[in-house]
């Protein structure tokens, strides 16, 4: 069985990016926006931040991490180091880490995140920091409490490898009808084996098989209102052994 999170067809080079409403990127290998036509920022809010109890979480942590699948145009990262300045502890400390196979170049992240002024000045230091050459692991110190660390690649096997445990998980792949490989039964059961006990995770994704995935593997999962008239989005924390 493969765990490729790309389809049939496409290299591991960079997949190939139209633009619709002048600044809206669409992934033509997947047939599929890279967030909400609604309001992308504004859906990580509902969706990856109050899904996994965040910002409350922040306020008794010294240091917390965060895994993401998909990290696109950068935007979760963005909102979610935006939101930390606002509400984390003095000398606390926040890893992002996100996990991508086709990482965008520096002025396709810069469109693709103009629009939302909210994150300008998020936006504008990713860009001047995100290398000309993405590859293997971009790491990043955003400011001096808050690295982003995006692992290129194969999400399955940087999972695999990967030594980290996590506070949380944004599950932000393209949608399972497009890209079923990404919400797969063994990755989803590498996302809780790497997560804490008392650790969480949210996704917009509520297809049946995601779900059945993601309660095999030992979360539980608790079904809630979606983003912006979207029926159900899923969330759920992992039960202690």
């Amino acid at each position: 069985m493969t765990h490729s999170n790309y389809p049939p067809g496409t290299g591991d080079t960079q997949a190939p990016l139209a633009w619709h409403d002048g600044d809206m990127p669409f992934s033509t290998a997947f047939g599929d926006h890279f967030y909400c036509q609604t309001d992308g920022r504004l859906e990580c809010g509902h969706v990856f931040l109050a899904g996994n109890g965040l910002p409350d979480r922040w306020q008794t942590a010294e240091s917390f991490t965060i895994g993401e699948l998909g990290f696109g145009t950068g935007l979760n990262a963005c909102e979610t180091w935006r939101q930390w300045k606002e509400h984390r502890r003095p000398g606390a400390h926040l890893h992002f880490v996100s996990f991508e196979l086709f990482p965008m170049q520096a002025e396709e992240i810069d469109r693709a995140l103009s629009r939302w002024p909210e994150i300008d000045a998020e936006r504008e230091v990713l860009v001047s920091l995100w290398p000309s050459d993405p590859s293997g692991v971009v790491t990043v110190d955003l400011d001096a409490q808050t690295r982003l660390s995006v692992v290129c690649g194969d999400a399955f096997e940087n999972l695999t490898a990967s030594t980290l445990t996590f506070d949380a998980w944004f599950l932000d792949g393209f949608a399972p009808s497009r890209n079923s490989a990404m919400w797969s039964a063994e990755l989803m059961q590498r996302v809780h084996d790497t997560t804490r006990e008392g650790g969480s995770f949210a996704t917009y994704a509520a297809a049946g098989f995601v779900r059945r995935n993601l309660t095999a593997t030992g979360f539980d999962v608790d079904r809630r209102p979606g983003f912006a008239g979207k029926r159900e989005m899923l969330c759920g924390i992992r039960r202690p052994t």
